[in-house]
């Protein structure tokens, strides 16, 4: 529960910094809304994600990864709209803008994960036989 809640905060810290930085990516509301745009980019990520990565993997090959860039752009557009529809205040201008906010938005939680250690991955080890 305690990864989930990290997470929130760390999305909603990289849509903020998206929005400083980024002349075409818009923050009108309080924080409050912002976390609850942090919600539906969540959501948008981890229900969209997969699915248009498996259905783009030649894409995605052919520009060795790359094409996740484009990807990334696409699920912000996704969150801007459904942001406006709960008039939430959050708005992207266009594809450019979303293409280079998504950069910053996975560098800024990229950095936030490595500092909080949400980022590090567990490893198991079983030994088997008599010790």
């Amino acid at each position: 529960m305690r990864g989930l809640f990290v997470r929130w905060l760390i999305n909603t810290l990289a849509l903020y910094v998206a929005a400083s930085l980024m002349p075409g990516i818009h923050y009108e509301k309080g924080p409050g809304g912002l976390l609850l745009v942090a919600v539906i980019f969540g959501i948008v990520n981890s229900g969209l994600r997969p699915i248009l990565t498996v259905l783009t993997c030649p894409l995605v090959l052919l520009t060795l990864g790359l094409f996740t860039l484009v990807i990334n752009a696409l699920l912000l557009m996704l969150t801007s709209w459904l942001s406006s529809q709960f008039d939430l205040g959050f708005r992207v201008d266009g594809f450019w803008a979303a293409f280079w906010g998504g950069l910053v938005i996975g560098v800024v939680s990229l950095v936030l994960s490595l500092v909080t250690g949400e980022g590090r991955v567990k490893v198991v080890s079983h030994r088997m036989g008599p010790d």
